[in-house]
């Protein structure tokens, strides 16, 4: 049998184009260029910094007062159970030995809101105004 004029599959494989010789320069020319390129050290000045210059390492406890609260509305202060109650003298003493610490609450999802409002108030009594809310891990 003869094929009608103009078929279509062999329309198909005549419109095609053969990417594969443009990318094979391509990579030669990146070949080529990476292989030619020239790795020049810049000329500086090496500084030796003092040591007592250098930043020293901040505990993060020690940075910011960390409130976590539990599924369960535990309330934990620097990895230990605390009271409702106890709260707000835990945050002022943790206050008074850094005062430019702010209070980060840590509730969980699961966790009450009146819970998270209660430690957000003993921390503003306690006098502490930086208060910041993060995600629970």
């Amino acid at each position: 049998m003869r094929k009608g004029f103009g078929s279509s599959s062999e329309n198909e494989d005549d419109e095609k184009i053969n990417l594969t010789p443009m990318l094979d320069v391509v990579f030669i020319m990146l070949i080529f260029f990476i292989v030619t390129a020239t790795f020049v050290k810049e000329i500086g000045i090496d500084v030796n910094q003092p040591e007592d210059d250098k930043p020293k390492t901040v505990d993060p406890d020690k940075k910011s007062i960390v409130v976590r609260i539990s599924n369960r509305d535990r309330i934990m202060i620097a990895q230990r159970d605390v009271d409702a109650r106890s709260v707000r003298a835990n945050i002022e003493r943790l206050h008074a030995e850094n005062p430019e610490a702010p209070v980060i609450i840590q509730p969980h999802k699961d966790s009450k809101t009146e819970t998270m409002i209660l430690v957000m108030d003993s921390a503003r009594q306690a006098g502490v105004y930086n208060i910041s809310l993060a995600a629970a891990n």
